[in-house]
Formats: C-alpha cells, structure tokens, sequence
C-alpha cells in the first residue's frame, strides 16, 4: 500500500503545500498526484523562494525527479499548468495530465463574473471551476484529450489510472494532494459557503482512479489556528483588528482577500469529524511558530518548549489522531517529523 494522500482539516490554507512539499523530500516518491482545481492555491517557500501552484503538485518543489501528474477529475487552465511547468522548469515527460482532465475556458470565468450569488453571496474564486464543473456534470466539458496538440507542447497527456496501477503494483511510492478542506465539503462542509467538490479523502482516490486498498497513510492538515477566505460560519471568529495585534492575519493564494480568523480550540469538533470522515492516520499541524515564536526554525520534537509540546499533546488526544509533523517556519523544510 504505497500510496499516502494529503488533506486539509478545515478551510483550506492549512499548509497542505508545505507540508506536501515536506513529504516528499522525506520520502522521494515516484509520481505525484494534484486533484481538484485552480481555485486553490498552494504555497510553497523553499531555499529563499516561493512557489505558488494551482495545477501542479506541490511535491515538485523539493523534490523536481518524480513525475508530477494532474488528474482525471481535476479541473485546470492550460495557461496556468503552462506557466508553473515554465516555472519548475520541467521536462515535458516529468508531467502528466490524464486525458480526462477537464479543461476551464475564459467563457467559464464570465459565467462565474456575471454570477451574483457566486460573486456576492457565496465570496467564490471566481476562477471558472463551478462554471466547469457544471459543464462537466451536464456532460459537455471539453476535456484535456480534446486539447491534446495545445498541452503535448509542455506536457504528456495520458491515461493516468492505469500508470498508477502498474506504478502501485510494482511497489512504488504515490503522493495525492488535495485542495482546500473538510469544511468547505461541497457535501459535507457549511453548505452553500463550499466549493464546488467533494474534498475528503475518498474523493481524492475518485478523482484519481484508484482505490481504498491502495492507501497506506491520510495525513490531515490543520493550521495552529483556523483561517477563512469567503462567507461561511467560523466558530470563535475574532476581529481583524484582533488577528492584527497577534499576527495571524494572512491573506488568500488565489484571491488576496484577507482570511478571517478564529483559534484552533473552538473548532476542536470539526476537526474530530475531519478526522473521521477522512480516516486520518496521520496529523499535521502547521504554523505553530505564529502562536509560539520561540519555535521558528526548530526540527526536532525534544527541541520543542514544554508548553508547547503540551499544547500540541492535548489537540492529539482530543482528535485522536498522532500528530507526526509540525511546521515551525514558511519553509518547507522548517518542518519536525515526530513519527
């Protein structure tokens, strides 16, 4: 079972990238999975440079010898998987996109424009991804294989399914990233303050073509604190002002928008069920240099302060799930592996 799929726990921006990133220079997989679609932004700071990625998994940062590839149910802009191809620098051959990989037009992003509830209401990306997705869902989404000619220039389109199956058969090692988190569920989050997709982990296997069997690890991503961009319920919300005098204002990869913020212990429950309902084997907590400055740059467990390690001890027990890495800086190497 060598394949370990990454998700988020909550509203996204959780350091999915980061910690994507982590893992695989820990562990140098083969092929590297990126689901869902451009209206998630992951963000990446590796050796003094960042790296912001909408198609590409984020994997490819530290470790540039596997092959990265997009899925048959991710949604992409072929001028932004272009650009970030461009940007990694990367070989035609190290890129895959499933043939079945459904294709957003300009046409797309007017939909989305003219939309009020979309614009308004719902404070959505307005990427093109629910235009396309509907497409999809009425059948009548163009697809990567009818851009063939347009995406070989940079990029191998494939059938990707039966690559992972010998890939995994023959024992080799499969990252699967996932976009945003649980609480933006198009099923199970804060319907209608959602995205256009299921997020959780058996989604990430649907959209990929492979299956629960597969999986050998589910690491679930949560922040030290939680953040949202957009409308939506968010438990123990503080005010900007707030989030400003303790330095945890941030701000949108996609949008820009600040994202509003509220502590990690008032939504203790929704990462319980995060944790459920993805069947997370593993925790990764990100950013807890923010709430603890005197952790910034350290990567070994006994390094940590008591309180700390304390803190960190009482998330594990509540969620029940052993937290086995903790971000300590914006680099993705400023990470601790504690199992």
């Amino acid at each position: 079972m060598p394949v370990d799929l990454i998700v988020g726990a909550l509203f996204g921006d959780e350091g999915k990238g980061k910690i994507a990133s982590f893992i695989a220079f820990d562990q140098r997989p083969s092929i590297m999975v990126r689901t869902g679609a451009i209206n998630a932004g992951h963000t990446v700071y590796y050796r003094g440079r960042e790296y912001k990625l909408r198609a590409l998994p984020s994997g490819l940062v530290t470790h540039r010898d596997a092959v990265g590839a997009v899925a048959p149910g991710a949604l992409i802009s072929i001028d932004v998987l272009k650009r970030e191809v461009e940007e990694l620098g990367l070989s035609k051959g190290s890129v895959w996109v499933d043939e079945r990989t459904g294709i957003i037009t300009e046409e797309h992003i007017e939909r989305e424009r003219s939309d009020a509830n979309l614009s308004k209401k719902i404070g959505s990306t307005l990427t093109g991804v629910g235009a396309a997705m509907s497409d999809r869902v009425l059948r009548k989404l163009k697809l990567a294989r009818d851009y063939r000619d347009e995406i070989e220039k940079f990029a191998t389109v494939v059938d990707l399914p039966q690559l992972l199956y010998e890939a995994v058969d023959g024992l080799k090692v499969v990252h699967i990233e996932g976009t945003q988190g649980f609480g933006l569920s198009l099923y199970h989050g804060t319907y209608p303050y959602v995205t256009s997709r299921d997020v959780t982990a058996p989604a990430l296997l649907s959209e990929t073509g492979l299956s629960p069997s597969d999986v050998r690890d589910v690491i679930l991503v949560t922040k030290a604190y939680v953040t949202r961009v957009g409308a939506g319920p968010l438990e123990g919300e503080i005010s900007l002002e707030e989030a400003e005098k303790r330095g945890l204002v941030e701000y949108g990869t996609v949008t820009g928008r600040p994202r509003r913020v509220a502590p990690l212990e008032a939504n203790l429950h929704l990462l319980k069920r995060a944790a459920r309902a993805n069947g997370a084997t593993k925790l990764a907590v990100t950013k807890i240099d923010v709430l603890f400055p005197k952790t910034k740059g350290i990567t070994s467990w006994r390094d940590l302060p008591s309180e700390v390690k304390a803190w960190l001890s009482d998330i594990e027990k509540e969620v029940g799930v052993p937290i086995c890495y903790v971000g300590t800086g914006p680099d993705a190497l400023e990470t601790i592996k504690a199992c």
